[in-house]
Parts: C-alpha cells; sequence; structure tokens
C-alpha cells in the first residue's frame, strides 16, 4: 500500500473516532433521539423533584414516550411544576400516576407514567393529579440512622443476675 491510501485509512480513522465522540456526547446530554414528531404538553406537580432535569426521559412501561420540557417552582403551594411533552400516538387516561424513578442504584432520573383504568384520556395542556415525589437517597440514609440512634438510646439495661451481685445460694 503505498503512502497516500495510508494517509486516507488514517483520515477515515480518525473522523470515524470523531463521530463516535458526537455520538456519546448526545447520548449522555440526552440528545440521542432526534425526534421532532408531534407531542401533546401535560402536566404534574411533585414536593419534591430530586435531581430530575430538562430533557430527562418520560417512560411508561419502560418505553421512551416524551421528554421533560421545563421544570419551574410554583411561588404558591412551593411544588416543583414538571411539563412534560407526549407522543401523540400515546394517550393516557385521567387517572395516570407519576413517579420520578432513578434508573438504576444512583443513574439518572426519570418521569414514569403509570397508567390508570379511566375510560376517558388526558387532554393536552391537563394536569396529573396523583403524583410520588423523588426518593432522596441522602435522606433515606439519615432518617435510617436517626432511627438506629434512637433505637439504641431507648433499649433498656439488662437486668443484674444473682450471678453477678453476688448474691447467696
Amino acid at each position: 500500500m503505498n503512502k497516500r491510501g495510508i494517509e486516507i485509512l488514517v483520515g477515515l480513522f480518525v473522523l470515524l473516532g470523531i463521530v463516535g465522540l458526537l455520538f456519546l456526547a448526545l447520548k449522555a446530554a440526552n440528545l440521542g433521539t432526534f425526534s421532532s414528531g408531534d407531542t401533546y404538553p401535560l402536566i404534574a406537580r411533585f414536593d419534591n423533584i430530586g435531581g430530575l432535569k430538562v430533557r430527562a426521559p418520560v417512560r411508561s412501561a419502560g418505553v421512551t414516550v416524551g421528554r421533560v420540557t421545563s421544570i419551574t417552582l410554583d411561588p404558591k403551594t412551593y411544588q416543583g411544576v414538571v411539563r412534560l411533552d407526549i407522543e401523540r400516538g400515546v394517550q393516557f387516561p385521567t387517572d395516570t400516576s407519576a413517579r420520578i424513578l432513578t434508573s438504576g442504584l444512583l443513574g439518572d432520573q426519570y418521569v414514569g407514567l403509570e397508567a390508570g383504568a379511566s375510560d376517558k384520556n388526558l387532554a393536552p395542556g391537563d394536569t396529573i393529579t396523583q403524583t410520588q415525589s423523588a426518593v432522596v437517597l441522602e435522606s433515606l440514609i439519615s432518617q435510617f440512622l436517626f432511627n438506629k440512634a434512637a433505637d439504641a438510646g431507648s433499649t433498656p439495661a439488662p437486668a443484674p443476675s444473682a450471678a453477678s451481685s453476688g448474691g447467696k445460694k
């Protein structure tokens, strides 16, 4: 192989590496899907959104059906207001529940929708009323430690036995 052929192969290899890095960057930023299909908005209110971010996936039964488009704070109720864009082909009943879940033990957070059994579907702009906030790992650990400390402090001391008190037989 001549020198020019080797240079072309090296150039193609470098170009392939750049395309791979671009793909990884888009996946890491939750921009891996380029679908700009028709969507409709839904609103969900949570007491605690944890580490949920804009562009986080919205999943139902493990299938991505939308994205989080905005997160704001309601100044009256002090709840996190999450706006979801759901694919138009997927309709959810009015008694659908929304939860903030985590991928794996310490992974990214996403919104999980669990369809209800109602005959009516949510209309664009409707609010999902049944929500469950994010589980914050630090809160669980501190609550566990607090409960263990409280249990250790309230354990009664063992009663002295006859052998240790020097009693007569």
